[in-house]
């Protein structure tokens, strides 16, 4: 898995103060996206120790409120399992802080997928859905277009329990 970039302190992608790792690879290639030079998975540098080390760093600090895991797509095919351990990794050691995670997935095929399901043990809020120009829409907080949903893991999933038990 490679990545582009570690920001620190960052108040645009997830509430609060958090770490943020830009991901390569996607392979939708959104027609607008803000970011395409993620899409190539070869872009950027190689993910290690010293890299997770730098994306935990912040959490140990009052003032972090989590990390956020965009790109390119951190679900993307080469990404999936080592996000999913590092969004573990991260949620045992500090299970007070937040974990966002931006894709171009939207939730069914996260919940329907084998190789993305776990990912919903981990994080607290998805922002789900690919960006669609035609749909853009600034006054939309988190995402860049009105077909993306930013979504409470929790809720969701105490609203999909209680559903199935009324059945």
């Amino acid at each position: 898995m490679n990545y582009l970039d570690i920001k620190h302190c960052n108040m645009v992608n997830g509430v609060g103060l958090r770490t943020v790792i830009w991901l390569s690879g996607c392979t939708r290639n959104c027609p607008g996206c803000f970011s395409p030079y993620t899409h190539d998975p070869k872009n950027g540098i190689l993910f290690d120790n010293r890299a997770k080390d730098e994306l935990f760093r912040d959490s140990k600090e009052d003032w972090c409120d989590g990390i956020t895991f965009l790109g390119g797509d951190p679900l993307y095919c080469g990404n999936r399992k080592e996000v999913i351990d590092l969004a573990k990794e991260h949620k045992e050691k500090f299970p007070n802080k937040t974990i966002w995670l931006y894709t171009g997935f939207c939730w069914g095929e996260i919940i329907d997928d084998d190789s993305m399901r776990d990912i919903i043990k981990y994080v607290d809020v998805i922002c789900d859905g690919p960006f669609v120009e035609s749909l853009k829409d600034p006054n939309i907080q988190w995402v860049g277009s009105s077909n993306q949903h930013v979504i409470n893991v929790k809720e969701r999933l105490t609203k999909i329990s209680a559903l199935a038990n009324s059945v």
